[in-house]
C-alpha cells in the first residue's frame, strides 16, 4: 500500500476569522504523484494551496506532510520538511539576474551550488543563455520557468504550482506544460493548481474539482476530462467528450 506524502483531512481555513473560503477540503497525493485541482473562480484553489504550505492556518482539519501534521507549521519550516510552493504572482526577484534568483532559491542550503544551477540550466536550456540577465526582463513563461526552477534548487519532495499557465500565450502555455511534466518525470511529486482545466487534466495522474470551497469530483485525469457532469460545469460550454 501507497503511503501518501500529503494528506489534508476535512480542511476549513480563510482570510477572514468565521469565514472560511475551505469547507471541509479531503485531498491526498501520492509520492510521485501529478495531481490537479481545477474548478472556477472562487472556488477555493489557491486558498487550498496557500493553507498547505502554510500561508494560512487552517481553523479545522488536519495537513500530514511525510507522517508528519504541519497544520500551523510557518512556510520556512515547511520548506525544510521538502515541500515548495511557487505562487502565482511576484514569483521570482525581478532587480536580481537569472543566476542570483536560483541561488536566493537554495538559501537554506550550505556549499557549492554548481551542480544544482547546471542541472536546472539542463531542464530549462532558455535560463542557461540568460542565466546573466535580470529576471524582470525576462518574458512572461521564462518567468515561470525562472520561478520553478528557483523552487527546484531545494530539490523538494512536493512542489505546488499556483496558476503556472496564467496570462501566457498558447505557445507558452504549451512549453510551460512541458516543463512541468518534465519535473514530475524526475520523481517530484506535483500539485498543480490551474485554471486551463483541459491541459491540467490531461496530463495529470488525478485531478480534484473544487467547488464553493468543497471538493465535488475525484479520479483519474482522464476519467475527470471526459466526465459529463465535469464537462459542462467547469470545462466550458462547448465540451464535449471525445
Amino acid at each position: 500500500m501507497t503511503t501518501n506524502i500529503l494528506e489534508v483531512k476535512n480542511v476549513y481555513a480563510g482570510y477572514i476569522k468565521d469565514l472560511n473560503i475551505l469547507q471541509g477540503i479531503n485531498f491526498h497525493i501520492a509520492p510521485g504523484e501529478l495531481v490537479a485541482v481545477i474548478g472556477p473562480n472562487g472556488a477555493g484553489k489557491s486558498t487550498l494551496a496557500k493553507t498547505i504550505f502554510g500561508l494560512l492556518s487552517p481553523n479545522q482539519g488536519e495537513i500530514i506532510f511525510q507522517g508528519k501534521n504541519i497544520r500551523g507549521l510557518k512556510s520556512d519550516k515547511i520548506v525544510k520538511r521538502g515541500m515548495c510552493y511557487v505562487p502565482q504572482i511576484t514569483n521570482v526577484f525581478a532587480s536580481l539576474s537569472v543566476d542570483e534568483n536560483l541561488e536566493m532559491g537554495a538559501f537554506i542550503r550550505t556549499g557549492s551550488l554548481r551542480s544544482l544551477k547546471d542541472t536546472i540550466y539542463n531542464m530549462f536550456p532558455k535560463l542557461g543563455s540568460r542565466r546573466r540577465q535580470k529576471a524582470g526582463t525576462l518574458s512572461g513563461g521564462e518567468r515561470q520557468m525562472l520561478a520553478m526552477g528557483k523552487a527546484l534548487m531545494l530539490e523538494p519532495d512536493l512542489l505546488l504550482l499556483d496558476e503556472p499557465s496564467a496570462a501566457l500565450s498558447p505557445i507558452l502555455v504549451n512549453s510551460v506544460f512541458e516543463q512541468v511534466k518534465a519535473i514530475n518525470q524526475t520523481g517530484t511529486a506535483i500539485v498543480l493548481v490551474e485554471q486551463n482545466a483541459k491541459k491540467a487534466l490531461a496530463m495529470a495522474d488525478r485531478g480534484y474539482v473544487l467547488e464553493n470551497g468543497k471538493d465535488r469530483f475525484e479520479g483519474t485525469g482522464a476519467d475527470l476530462l471526459n466526465d459529463p457532469k465535469v464537462g459542462e460545469l467547469y470545462l466550458g460550454a462547448a465540451y464535449k467528450s471525445d
